[in-house]
């Protein structure tokens, strides 16, 4: 796997508890046999638009920051990526959606890796990798 897809990978992998946290039930009810109906499974990945592979992209780049940042407590990294996911414009259960599917899907991924690069060289990071 190459960079951006070590970087995209690890960002899947370290909003998934930013985004359980947040779907969670926050109360317990008083009584067992009235329990609310199970939380939905995250939202299958199902057809990716270019829209979400450029949000995926722009939200994976920066969660990658966020991981990366020494000053930033671990506490308040998951949060500062569940936001990250949203304001690229897609919910974290979202982005956790397509992160896991880009690990088996190889064309999604190629299409990720292509819009995270493009990415990068236009805010002057490292330049669009060339694709095969």
């Amino acid at each position: 796997m190459n960079l951006f897809g070590t970087i995209l990978a690890g960002a899947t992998l370290a909003i998934a508890p930013a985004a359980l946290a947040q779907t969670a039930p926050q109360t317990t009810p008083a009584d067992p046999a009235q329990t609310a109906p199970a939380p939905a499974a995250p939202q299958a990945a199902g057809p990716v638009s270019e829209a979400e592979v450029g949000q995926f992209a722009t939200a994976a780049l920066e969660i990658d920051k966020i991981r990366k940042d020494t000053a930033t407590p671990e506490a308040d990294k998951g949060t500062k990526m569940a936001a990250a996911a949203t304001a690229a414009g897609l919910t974290p259960e979202r982005f956790n959606a397509i992160g896991q599917a880009m690990q088996t899907d190889t064309a999604l991924n190629k299409r990720i890796q292509a819009a995270a690069s493009a990415k990068l060289a236009a805010s002057g990071g490292a330049p669009a990798a060339k694709q095969p």
